[in-house]
């Protein structure tokens, strides 16, 4: 354990400090050179110390995964990534089901199609899963293997496009979740392992299983690197509340029970983002799909309220999240409404008058702007609108969605300010942030005293840095109440 630091640099331009810290605490500041170098004092040598980061939407499981699946991020048609899965194919051993993740149809110049997956992969199943993964595009056999429990409706599309979307697209990525719990394991202690190192101190994992059996698992195997608030979904809210859970209730020292999470609608790429205009050239569902209507949402977060649960609603359109923030007020009772992507103006301020938080994921306008701009043309001015939720109120905190972006909350810090990547001019750059406001949504502790010890130390100013800078921020130091949960200083590599 970490008994104090030497020669940190705060922020804002303040003098050098140590710091002290017992029982996983913060229990003093002071003047550098105050304490003195010894066992458990480690010199900082003037680098930046600051809160430690959180991520306040992950999906750790499948985030694991997705870094060993077939990478389609990068492909520009349908016909490319086919090709990719062609290539996959070729080393495949029998009868494996190829998995590919990360593409965005949304702009391609071609539809996707189960023949196309067919004629690359003719002897495997082939399931690739959208960057959103809210779609999944399966070959014949990917759908023969998978698709016993689907409605026929579902299939009879899905048998020429190859495309499923929302819950049918759900119900088949669940399966893909069959690698054995031991393996599972490894690759998300390997995840958290990696965000430690991008200074990450805590996530809240939102994946989309029965996570109580998966995090005791863990914790019995001595997962330790992260604080992590599972949530639960409405599927399994009434086992939840069978066996105790609630917001807050504790697995270990580390991982607790977080909220009640529920999906109202689907993705922009997807095109199910329920809106209140329609989507240019959608002819099946126009205005995208609202998943949950009113009449079910409001008792299914009235029961998990009671319960003790917190509430979050997955809301992106700026229809679905006017159903969520009417069913708060009519609960009378705030939560998290988790994206807030496209807004309208005369909601913005009920997110503060309702006690309602924006969890925003702001690589996401990066990776969206293009296909907003085709999909909410005229509209864009409202998408992702941080500078004007937290000028409305609004308490706003940041996270990564990841897989869909990359559990790095100094990615999401650089987009939220920069509103920039790949050298692009802003994409309505009236709505970034400041460093210090982005830092805030992406911290929940201080560096004072009684605070937690979860630090890091960084080896440059994010209040000078560009945003190239912040995505690249080397971090030096990760402390999770006082224990080193990473460490690139050459001194603690000697010890």
């Amino acid at each position: 354990m970490i008994r104090a630091l030497r020669d940190a640099r705060p922020l804002g331009g303040h003098a050098p400090i140590d710091v002290t810290i017992a029982d996983g605490v913060i229990t003093g500041i002071h003047p550098a050179g105050t304490i003195a170098a010894g066992e458990g004092v480690v010199d900082l040598e003037g680098r930046y110390l600051l809160p430690g980061l959180w991520d306040e939407h992950v999906h750790l499981t499948q985030w694991a995964q997705h870094r060993r699946r077939l990478d389609l991020s990068t492909a520009t048609s349908a016909r490319e990534a086919a090709e990719r899965v062609a290539d996959a194919a070729a080393g495949a051993a029998p009868g494996e089901t190829i998995v590919g993740g990360g593409f965005r149809d949304g702009l391609w110049p071609d539809a996707p199609t189960a023949a196309l997956l067919d004629a690359a992969a003719p002897d495997h199943a082939v399931v690739l899963v959208s960057a959103d993964v809210h779609c999944a595009w399966l070959n014949s056999a990917a759908l023969a293997r998978y698709g016993a429990e689907l409605p026929d409706e579902a299939l009879e599309t899905a048998a020429v496009t190859g495309l499923l979307r929302e819950e049918a697209a759900f119900a088949v990525t669940r399966h893909l979740d069959g690698a054995p719990d031991e393996v599972l394991d490894q690759w998300v202690g390997e995840a958290a392992r990696e965000a430690a190192a991008r200074g990450v101190v805590g996530v809240v994992d939102l994946e989309m299983r029965w996570n109580l059996d998966d995090w005791k698992r863990r914790v019995a195997g001595g997962f330790d690197g992260l604080r992590v608030e599972f949530g639960v979904y409405p599927q399994h809210l009434e086992r939840a509340i069978g066996e105790g859970l609630h917001s807050g209730a504790v697995v270990s020292e580390t991982v607790s029970v977080g909220p009640l999470k529920v999906i109202t609608d689907g993705s922009l790429n997807t095109r199910t983002a329920y809106c209140c205009d329609p989507y240019p050239e959608e002819s099946e569902h126009p205005y995208g799909l609202l998943t949950v209507p009113p009449c079910d949402l409001h008792p299914l977060l009235a029961r998990a309220s009671e319960a003790g649960f917190e509430l979050a609603v997955h809301a992106i359109g700026d229809g679905a999240n006017r159903v969520a923030l009417d069913v708060f007020q009519k609960l009378g009772r705030g939560g998290r409404i988790e994206h807030a992507q496209l807004l309208h103006d005369s909601d913005l301020a009920r997110f503060a008058a309702l006690g309602v938080t924006a969890s925003v994921q702001p690589e996401h306008a990066m990776d969206d702007r293009d296909v907003a701009e085709r999909y909410w043309p005229g509209r864009t001015g409202r998408a992702f609108a941080l500078r004007s939720l937290l000028d409305a109120g609004a308490r706003v905190i940041l996270g990564s969605d990841a897989p869909v972006a990359p559990l790095d909350p100094w990615v999401a810090i650089a987009a939220a300010t920069t509103r920039s990547r790949d050298g692009r001019e802003p994409f309505h750059g009236e709505q970034a942030i400041s460093v210090p406001e982005a830092l805030a949504a992406s911290t929940r502790t201080l560096v004072a005293v009684g605070e937690r010890a979860d630090l890091i130390a960084v080896e440059s100013d994010p209040l000078t840095a560009s945003g190239d800078a912040l995505r690249a921020m080397p971090v030096a130091l990760t402390l999770l109440g006082g224990r080193v949960t990473h460490a690139a200083l050459p001194q603690l590599a000697r010890s």
